[in-house]
């Protein structure tokens, strides 16, 4: 929590004033039991109205003046901890944003979103209510305990015995219940990563009828929770009884104590009445203390959780390396090269790509074609730095692309990922992200490269078209191709299509491939495609098996000496026809 604290350093002025305020009002709420006594001794056991009514001025007086001291104190604390949760939610958002794809596969989504939700909103309550009550609730403990030793000292005893059973109570049950209420909240992580799966791939669930199944697993996981909440709230729900039973026993026991004062003399009847509010305002204290403690117990968890995030250190650093300084003249029209790459997921028992050479020159186009799970991907991925070789050096325009920033070597790079995403907006909005200031021509050049004019021109707002969350309101292939147009508008030196046309027709697709070949500029061309027919005009094809390279050469050379892209030619068009 001390890591968390330094998003309050804004909020310093709040954060002093907020407790002030409510010590002042704990100081006036700890007069009102000796007005009573006086009310008791002085006016009603002598008639004496007027004085009565004068202390019941006095007594409203000290409510009014305790109301404005504790919505002052609400007023700075809620500041301060709303403030406090907006700069830390920032805080954690732009540390994600450093991630790479490395940390987001390990760490995963759904527990990333419970942080910056549930966990925060958590902290900012714990927040909230530390700077309301964490000094009031005990100054008035420990006030109205000096205060009873000022009206009897036997009676203050009881004060003093029960004080310290009541803390023993209260922190044992804290210290038992925060290492469940972080239980808690790692399974709330395994109800949202279902939950989400589920609203992710809801047409998959239910084009393959797995409703029940899925119905099945959600029980389980929110079952799995709600046992786990049912035990840590029985454990918490003990506070108030134990503590109700302490200071009920203790009340009995200062009535008695107190009768026997005032029957020897020593004290009046006012002072008993007043021992019995001091302790009535110990038990609402300690019940409120007792609430702050769990709220403060689920904070301390969230807080810890959202610290691990903050700790995790991206693997994607940005630092200059030493430049191998063995580029020819030759090799400045090398657009990008492999060197003995090798490509091993964190966590994974082997490498998915193994000694990787292939020196790509500039506005060539190159296919790269393979079996599932060969390591197409994975190797395009290599370009932008999505992911570091684990051995080996990649290069783009002769350098290593480790002494590039991410912003300058992305400038560099537009790439359509396998999975068209696009974002709740307009398509202006959409293909602005490939290029900020894009005037309209740019953006419809674009649009016709792709494929993509007949979407906007059908649409009666054209370019201001609003597209739903992830683009919910467009078929996959418009989709597909709005995705290309948004990476093709920014004029990228190196484009990279991930399989970016499977949704599309051949016809489609065959346009497509033309009008990206037509492209102004030297634009070097990466066609990750199952499809033999989209590779077939490619410079220069890749074959991938197992992640090692099969067969580099046009569609010709490798049909005549590459079995693994045979067997792909073969399976997709039938020998005679081919």
């Amino acid at each position: 929590m001390k890591r968390l604290l330094v998003y309050l350093k804004d909020y310093k002025k709040e954060s002093i004033l907020g407790p002030l305020f409510k010590l002042l009002e704990a100081s006036f709420e700890l007069f009102v039991p000796l007005v009573m006594a006086a009310i008791i001794d002085k006016g009603i056991a002598d008639g004496n109205k007027k004085y009565v009514i004068s202390m019941c001025i006095v007594m409203i007086a000290l409510g009014v003046i305790g109301l404005v001291c504790s919505i002052t104190a609400q007023y700075f604390a809620a500041k301060a901890a709303v403030g406090f949760s907006t700069k830390l939610r920032h805080a954690l958002f732009e540390h994600i944003q450093s991630f790479s794809f490395t940390e987001m596969d390990t760490v995963g989504t759904s527990t990333l979103i419970t942080r910056m939700t549930s966990d925060v909103n958590q902290v900012q309550s714990g927040v909230n209510l530390v700077l309301r009550l964490f000094l009031r609730s005990p100054f008035i403990v420990l006030g109205a305990m000096v205060m009873a030793f000022t009206i009897d000292v036997k009676a203050a005893f009881i004060f003093v015995v029960t004080i310290p059973l009541l803390s023993v109570v209260v922190f044992g049950i804290m210290l038992i219940t925060i290492p469940f209420y972080r239980k808690v909240q790692a399974g709330l992580d395994r109800v949202l990563g279902v939950t989400r799966e589920n609203l992710t791939g809801v047409r998959v669930i239910r084009a393959f009828g797995k409703e029940e199944e899925e119905k099945e697993r959600f029980k389980r996981s929110n079952q799995d929770l709600t046992k786990i909440q049912i035990y840590v709230g029985k454990i918490s729900s003990l506070l108030n009884p134990l503590t109700y039973i302490i200071l009920n026993l203790a009340v009995a026991a200062l009535i008695w104590q107190g009768g026997l004062q005032v029957n020897a003399g020593k004290i009046t009847q006012g002072e008993v009445i007043a021992l019995v509010n001091y302790m009535s305002q110990i038990l609402i204290e300690l019940v409120k203390l007792a609430n702050l403690i769990i709220t403060v117990t689920k904070a301390l968890a969230c807080a810890k959780r959202i610290e691990n995030v903050l700790d995790i250190e991206g693997s994607m650093k940005e630092e200059e390396i030493i430049r191998t300084g063995d580029q020819t003249k030759k090799e400045e029209e090398i657009a990008v090269e492999f060197r003995n790459v090798n490509l091993r997921y964190k966590n994974a028992g082997d490498d998915s790509l193994k000694q990787i050479n292939l020196k790509v020159k500039k506005g060539q186009t190159i296919g790269i074609i393979g079996g599932t799970g060969s390591g197409k991907t994975s190797l395009v991925h290599l370009i932008p730095r999505f992911y570091d070789a684990t051995q080996g050096t990649v290069f783009v325009d002769g350098r290593d692309v480790r002494t590039y920033s991410l912003e300058e070597l992305r400038r560099k790079v537009g790439i359509v990922m396998q999975k068209a995403v696009l974002f709740k907006g307009t398509i202006r909005d959409n293909l602005s992200w490939g290029k900020k200031d894009a005037s309209e021509e740019e953006m419809y050049g674009a649009l016709e490269i792709a494929q993509a004019g007949d979407i906007v021109k059908k649409k009666e707002s054209g370019l201001d078209f609003m597209v739903g969350q992830g683009g919910k309101n467009l078929s996959g292939g418009q989709r597909q191709r709005l995705t290309i147009a948004r990476a093709v508008v920014k004029s990228p030196d190196i484009l990279i299509l991930d399989d970016s046309a499977s949704a599309l027709d051949f016809a489609t697709d065959a346009k497509l491939r033309r009008a990206i070949r037509d492209m102004e500029g030297k634009t070097t061309v990466f066609l990750v495609s199952q499809r033999t027919s989209s590779l077939q005009h490619a410079d220069q094809i890749v074959v991938l098996d197992d992640g090692e390279v099969a067969g580099i050469g046009s569609h010709e050379e490798l049909l005549k000496n590459c079995s693994v892209y045979q067997e792909i030619y073969y399976s997709q068009f039938k020998k005679e026809e081919a």
